[in-house]
């Protein structure tokens, strides 16, 4: 069975939850025909990089395209999506990172698209990529052929040398906000008919710190723990996350001035089985929200 956080990857801009900003460009310089030779996705695990990069390969090579609505039915947005199109090449930068892999990759990018329009190379983990790697790669990102889009994914911006960036339109990803991983969560949850209440997708959300791919890999563990019934208590349960009363009680105390009171709340939480690490976590979280 394939895991629900590949079945219910977006497959077009529509489907995008939490990345408004970057769609709106992409999808403005698809319209007006002003699609950059390399784009850069920065932005913490479990975003979306991937998945947009192979939605804007498909805007591109789709047969009515280039278009912000890929019809997703022609056998070139079905090839992107399975992952066996000649014209999308994936590379995980993590194990091709060296310049043999670049130079290999370099007499391959000439080759002219063999059904789409462009040639699209994604790279993800693109921070592992060596620094002699880059700059044999550095002409090419400057002056490609036309027909050759790099798409180029990282979790650490910082880890991409500097000419590399200058030469690539660079988007931000952001975490996405407690709403839209619940938002997503009930997408799942109505289309897999799985029993779940608002505040046990909300503790699942919490839970995934950040991640739409953790969030919905988080459900379909608890799903199939619960036979597709999930509770508060199973969640708190199976994933030892603590309760948000708790996390607003102890704030309370704090806030109150009350030292004693907060510290017979983390006892009464620690004789309860609570790991006190995931205490501090669970908190910082939920301060920051």
């Amino acid at each position: 069975m394939t895991a629900l956080y590949r079945k219910y990857r977006p497959q077009d801009f529509d489907e995008v939850v939490g990345q408004e900003a970057v769609v709106r460009t992409l999808s403005n310089a698809i319209t007006h025909g002003q699609v950059r030779q390399a784009y850069l996705f920065a932005g913490p695990r479990g975003t979306g990089k991937t998945s947009l990069a192979r939605i804007l390969a498909k805007s591109l090579n789709c047969v009515q395209g280039p278009t912000v609505t890929p019809d997703k039915t022609c056998h070139v947005c079905q090839a992107i999506a399975a992952g066996n199109s000649l014209d999308v090449v994936e590379m995980d930068a993590a194990s091709q990172r060296g310049i043999d892999d670049i130079r290999e990759m370099r007499e391959r990018v000439v080759l002219q698209p063999v059904e789409g329009h462009f040639k699209v190379y994604i790279l993800d983990e693109a921070h592992q990529i060596t620094d002699a790697a880059w700059n044999a790669l550095l002409k090419l990102i400057e002056e490609p052929p036309p027909h050759l889009v790099f798409i180029f994914c990282t979790t650490e911006l910082s880890k991409v040398i500097p000419t590399v960036r200058s030469r690539c339109q660079v988007f931000a990803f952001a975490r996405p906000r407690l709403p839209e991983l619940v938002q997503v969560l009930e997408h799942v949850c109505k289309a897999e008919e799985i029993e779940a209440p608002g505040p046990a997708l909300a503790l699942i959300a919490r839970a995934a710190r950040g991640s739409f791919r953790d969030a919905v890999s988080l459900l379909d563990q608890l799903s199939s723990a619960t036979e597709h019934k999930l509770s508060v208590q199973a969640v708190l349960q199976l994933l030892g996350v603590i309760e948000e009363d708790a996390l607003f009680r102890l704030i309370d105390l704090v806030v109150a001035g009350d030292p004693a009171g907060a510290l017979v709340a983390i006892e009464e939480l620690s004789s309860q089985g609570q790991d006190l690490g995931r205490l501090i976590g669970d908190l910082l979280e939920h301060l920051r929200y």
